[in-house]
């Protein structure tokens, strides 16, 4: 192999490249200004997919919570004529 590295083991002709530095990039660029408009506009758009499932999902839990808290309690009219 005569000492090359694992980049440089055959050429490729005909392929350009660019890079940019990463000291020249802009990592959060217009984060502030079009981040949180972009954040809400998207939101606003799946809202209406989103939370109409979890509000379902609550209401039929919440349900039967109740009606099992329901089930375990004793009914009183059966212990009436207890001494």
């Amino acid at each position: 192999m005569g000492g090359k590295h694992f980049g440089e083991l055959y050429k490729v002709r005909g392929l350009i490249t660019y890079k940019i530095s990463p000291f020249e990039q802009r990592a959060f660029a217009g984060f502030i200004s079009h981040g949180i408009a972009n954040t809400i506009r998207r939101f606003r758009g799946q809202a209406l997919r989103v939370i109409p499932p979890f509000i379902a999902t609550y209401l039929i839990y919440d349900s039967v919570e109740k009606q099992h808290h329901h089930m375990l309690r004793k009914n009183p009219a059966d212990y009436e004529n207890d001494k």
